[in-house]
C-alpha cells in the first residue's frame, strides 16, 4: 500500500484525486495540506505542509505556486519523494526543483495525461519531417476563466518536446499585437484562449504550402489528469533521487 499526501487537498484537482484514490486498493491519502478547511475529508488535514506530522511513502502536490518553496523544503528534510504537477513556476522555483532531485526523487510534468504525453512523442516525428520542408508551427491552448497561468504548462511542453527536435533553434512568440512584420520561420506561436469551463484544449498546427496538419488533444474530465498523478505515485514510491517525469511511468 502507498500512503500519500495531497498537497492542495482541498482544490478541485485535490478533491478529484482523494475520490479517486477512495477506490484504488493499491494506494491511500494519510494526510492533507489546504489552507481552506470548509470540506469533511477521511483524513486529517493541516493548514502548511510544515504543520504535517504524518508519514507518507510520497507527496502528489496539486496546489498553488507560491506553496511549492516550502513544500520543497519539506520533500528534501524528510526524504520524501513528490509528484510535482502544479504549473507557473517561476525560473527560480525550476532551479529549486532541480537542485531538489539531486537529493530526493521528483516527478515533475506539465500534464499527468496518458494522451498528451503519447502526443509529445508524436509531435517529435512530426517535427523532425515537417519543420525542415518549411511548415510554420503554432500552438492554441484553451483552459478555463479560472485558470491563472498562461500560456499553459501542457502547451509549453508540446513547444519544448518539438524543439528539442529542431535542436533548439526556435523561439517562442506569445504575442503579435506590437508586431509589424512577417512571421519568422524559427518561431512557434503560442495563443492562449480562457473562457467558460473548459477543462484543456491543445492543438498542435503544422502549417504548409496548401496543407495543414494540426495534432489536438480534448480533455473532458479532471480525472484524467488526477489518474496520471495516482499513477505516478506508485512509481515513485521508493524511487531514488532524480527527475522524473510522466515518460518513466508509461515506460515503467
Amino acid at each position: 500500500m502507498v500512503k500519500a499526501i495531497m498537497h492542495g487537498c482541498n482544490g478541485k484537482m485535490g478533491q478529484v484525486i482523494s475520490r479517486l484514490v477512495e477506490q484504488d486498493k493499491e494506494i491511500e491519502i494519510v494526510a492533507g495540506i489546504d489552507l481552506y478547511d470548509g470540506i469533511s475529508n477521511s483524513y486529517p488535514v493541516f493548514k502548511t505542509i510544515d504543520e504535517c506530522n504524518v508519514k507518507a511513502d510520497v507527496i502528489i502536490d496539486f496546489a498553488a505556486s507560491t506553496a511549492v518553496d516550502a513544500l520543497l523544503d519539506y520533500c528534501v528534510e524528510t526524504a520524501t519523494p513528490v509528484v510535482l504537477c502544479t504549473t507557473g513556476l517561476s525560473e527560480e522555483q525550476i532551479l529549486k526543483v532541480e537542485e531538489t532531485s539531486k537529493k530526493v526523487a521528483v516527478l515533475k510534468s506539465a500534464n499527468m495525461s496518458l494522451g498528451v504525453n503519447l502526443l509529445l512523442k508524436l509531435l517529435k516525428e512530426a517535427a523532425g519531417t515537417l519543420a525542415p520542408a518549411g511548415f510554420d508551427i503554432e500552438i492554441v491552448e484553451k483552459h478555463h476563466n479560472l485558470k491563472k497561468d498562461a500560456p499553459s504548462g501542457t502547451a509549453l511542453a508540446l513547444a519544448d518536446s518539438i524543439n528539442e527536435e529542431l535542436d533548439n533553434r526556435y523561439e517562442y512568440v506569445y504575442d503579435r499585437s506590437t508586431r509589424r512584420e512577417s512571421r519568422n520561420e524559427n518561431e512557434i506561436g503560442i495563443s492562449a484562449v480562457r473562457g467558460g469551463t473548459i477543462v484543456g484544449d491543445h492543438d498542435v498546427i503544422f502549417a504548409g504550402e496548401d496543407e495543414v496538419i494540426t495534432f489536438s488533444h480534448t480533455a473532458y474530465s479532471k480525472a484524467i489528469f488526477g489518474k496520471g498523478a495516482v499513477q505516478a505515485a506508485k512509481f515513485l514510491k521508493g524511487k531514488d533521487a532524480g527527475l522524473y517525469d510522466m515518460q518513466d511511468v508509461i515506460e515503467a
